[in-house]
C-alpha cells in the first residue's frame, strides 16, 4: 500500500508526513513535490509533481494506492490544478483520493470556498473513491501576526464578534494521517474544526494576558483591513482573501461545534493559549 502526499514540503504537508510515519512504514509514503531535493529531510521517497506539467502527473502517481491531495495555494489556479491531479489519479489507477477542502464547503460564504466546492464536485463525478477533509481555519493564520500586534499595540481584523473554531495546523495534519492511514472512510465528509471557539477580541485578550500588557482588538471594515494588509507588503490577492475570510468569520463561516476532529484524533484539539504561547516565544 503506497500513500502519496501532494505538497509534502508545505507547512501542512510536512506535518502530515511526520504523522503518517507514526502510523505506517516510511517506505510506503511518497512525497509528491515540485522540487524533490527540498523533501530530502522527510525520510520518504520523493517524486517530482508539478501542477504546471499535467502531462507528467499520471506517471508520478504510478503505484500510488491512496492519494492525499492537499489543496494548492495558488488562488484562481487551484481548480485546473486539482482537475489535472484527479485526471492523473484516474489514469494511474489510484484507488482513493483524500482532499483537504474547506469547512462547510457546500454552504460557506467565504470566497475561498468556490474552488474547493468545485473540486469536491469533480471528485464525486470522477468515479474515484473520495474522502473530503473539510478543514477549518488554522489558528496560526491569526497567531502568526501576534508579535506584530504586540509591537503595534493592537490586534486588527474585520471579523467583528464572529466565533472562530480554529485548530492548530498539527491537529489537521494528525486528522489527515488518521483518516488516510485508516480504513472505513470511503466517500465520507469530515467537518474539521477546533473544540473551542473564540472571537478576535478574546484572542487579543489572551495575548494580553500572556504578555501582561493590554493589546486591544480593533475591528475595521473589510476594505480598511485589506488596505492595511497590502501596506504590510502582502500581495493583493492574499490581502483580499484574508479580509474576505474575516468578514466570513463575522457571519459564522469559521464556526463549527461538532468536534469531529477531536473524535478522529482521539484527544482535544490544541488550545488557543498554547498556539499563542508558541507564537510569541
Amino acid at each position: 500500500m503506497k500513500i502519496g502526499v501532494t505538497g509534502a514540503t508545505g507547512q501542512l504537508g510536512r506535518l502530515v508526513v511526520d504523522k503518517l510515519k507514526e502510523k505506517v512504514l516510511a517506505e510506503s509514503i511518497v512525497a509528491l513535490v515540485r522540487t524533490p531535493e527540498k523533501a530530502s529531510d522527510l525520510g520518504v521517497e520523493a517524486r517530482a509533481f508539478d501542477y504546471s506539467k499535467p502531462e507528467s502527473l499520471a506517471a508520478a502517481l504510478h503505484g500510488i494506492d491512496k492519494l492525499l491531495l492537499i489543496s494548492g495555494n495558488e488562488m484562481g489556479q487551484r481548480l485546473p490544478q486539482h482537475l489535472a491531479v484527479i485526471e492523473a489519479a484516474k489514469l494511474a489507477g489510484v484507488k482513493h483520493v483524500f482532499y483537504t477542502s474547506i469547512l462547510h464547503a457546500d454552504t460557506s460564504t467565504l470566497g475561498l470556498a468556490g474552488e474547493h466546492l468545485a473540486t469536491e464536485v469533480a471528485l464525486k463525478a470522477s468515479g474515484l473513491t473520495y474522502t473530503f477533509l473539510r478543514n477549518g481555519w488554522y489558528t496560526e493564520n491569526y497567531t502568526g501576526s501576534a508579535k506584530g500586534a504586540i509591537g503595534a499595540g493592537a490586534f486588527i481584523g474585520c471579523a467583528g464578534d464572529g466565533n472562530i473554531a480554529s485548530a492548530a495546523r498539527a491537529d489537521y495534519a494528525e486528522a489527515a494521517a488518521v483518516v488516510v492511514a485508516g480504513e472505513g472512510h470511503e466517500n465520507k465528509i469530515y467537518e474539521l474544526a477546533g473544540d473551542s471557539a473564540y472571537t478576535l477580541t478574546e484572542l487579543a485578550a489572551e495575548i494580553s494576558r500572556q504578555i501582561g500588557k493590554t493589546i486591544p482588538y480593533n475591528n475595521l471594515t473589510e476594505t480598511q483591513y485589506a488596505d492595511i494588509l497590502k501596506s504590510f507588503g502582502l500581495p493583493e490577492a492574499i490581502a483580499l482573501m484574508l479580509a474576505d475570510s474575516d468578514t466570513g468569520a463575522s457571519k459564522g463561516g469559521l464556526f463549527d461545534n461538532a468536534k469531529q476532529m477531536s473524535v478522529l484524533i482521539g484527544h482535544p484539539t490544541t488550545p488557543l493559549s498554547k498556539v499563542i504561547a508558541d507564537a510569541i516565544l
